[in-house]
């Protein structure tokens, strides 16, 4: 039995724990034995991973990276569990990762990049490329993370490695639950729904409030939209007041968190993410899956995974007026939204679900395991 300890920040219904909820369902379990370190647990998903046999350690916030009694935390559950590999993703993640690990001498370390830093300050870049140094491989979760791993922090191509993230398969919702829902929001036959799937915490990384007023300018124009938001946080409100000071309340739907936004999905006719920056955005491979068509910032790992007039649209982040073109554009020409979310359902069922990223992430560890203790899991 090949021992895996993941550690990673707060638990709550970010990207970096789903992929770990995916991996927890689909990982051999007679061949690996799985727990989880994080500093705090909210939410529904520690019970998914608890109903799947994923013991977590809720270990609490740290003060500092080098907050002493926190990493004796970490390093009590290490000795305790002895793990082959120690996984860790997020920054505080890979910290307790890496300089854990090597205390406690793991066998092998992996951490991961599951940010765009573009904003990261000098000494933030110089404390990553320190962690990098015991780790055995460090992964990046898109192409655009790569580029940040090796143009900023200069790493090799032996060092590090891309792991594009991956979603479930949706199941497709029944037409009644998606009538019901359209008659409860007041949607006519005739009325084209924008949706936006995300949390609200940080309008410097969503951009919200980009989309509010791309959609404004929609309803300027007297085009039958209704732009649906499932999304929640501390910001909500705010978005709210926004829609308000634009007289735009009566279209738009705020659904607050929805642990399970599939049938949302399922009454959007677009998709749109327009971030500021992004990893991944597991939520554009999500779109896809349900055949939607994508207007997106071009940032991060975003510009990797839709393909511009192909899969949706990709504009400049802050553009509030492009992307009030692309909405319209695509409001306008049925067919086209159709096309783009046929290729964009096509591109993610052959790059983007999470089958394909668990049998991708468990290769790896073979790979490790083989090279560094002689042990192969088949």
């Amino acid at each position: 039995m090949i021992r895996v300890l993941h550690i990673i920040e707060t638990i709550m219904s970010g990207g970096v724990e789903r992929t770990r909820l995916s991996l927890a369902k689909l990982i051999d379990k007679s061949k690996f034995e799985l727990k989880i370190i994080c500093t705090n647990a909210v939410g529904s998903l520690p019970t998914e991973f608890e109903n799947l046999g994923i013991e977590i350690f809720e270990i609490g916030d740290f003060k500092s990276v080098f907050d002493i009694k926190q990493h004796l935390k970490v390093q009590k559950i290490i000795a305790d569990f002895k793990p082959h590999i120690i996984h860790g993703a997020v920054f505080e993640g890979v910290t307790m990762a890496a300089i854990n690990g090597y205390i406690k001498n793991v066998p092998i370390i992996i951490i991961e990049e599951t940010s765009d830093p573009k904003n990261r300050s000098w000494k933030g870049n110089l404390l990553m490329k320190f962690l990098t140094i015991p780790s055995d491989k460090v992964i990046a979760v898109s192409p655009g993370v790569m580029e940040y791993l090796s143009n900023t922090l200069y790493l090799s191509k032996n060092k590090s490695l891309l792991l594009n993230n991956g979603v479930k398969i949706p199941e497709k919702s029944k037409q009644n639950e998606i009538d019901e829902l359209k008659l409860f929001y007041g949607i006519n036959s005739d009325c084209v729904v924008i949706g936006s799937v995300g949390r609200m915490l940080y309008d410097e990384h969503k951009r919200y409030s980009d989309l509010i007023k791309a959609f404004a300018i929609l309803i300027r124009k007297g085009l039958n939209v209704k732009l649906i938001l499932v999304s929640g946080g501390h910001l909500k409100e705010s978005y709210q007041k926004l829609a308000i000071e634009l007289n735009v309340q009566d279209h738009i739907i705020f659904t607050g968190y929805q642990n399970n936004p599939d049938k949302y999905y399922a009454i959007f006719d677009v998709f749109c993410l327009v971030s500021a920056y992004e990893a991944f955005g597991l939520v554009l491979a999500e779109a896809m899956l349900h055949r939607l068509p994508i207007v997106a910032t071009r940032v991060g790992g975003m510009k990797y995974i839709v393909k511009d007039n192909e899969t949706g649209f990709l504009v400049e982040k802050f553009d509030v007026q492009n992307i009030a073109n692309k909405l319209e554009e695509l409001f306008s020409n049925e067919h086209l939204r159709k096309t783009f979310g046929e290729n964009g359902y096509t591109r993610a069922i052959n790059n983007y679900t999470e089958e394909i990223y668990v049998k991708n992430l468990v290769n790896i560890y073979n790979q490790l395991l083989m090279k560094k203790i002689n042990l192969y899991v088949i």
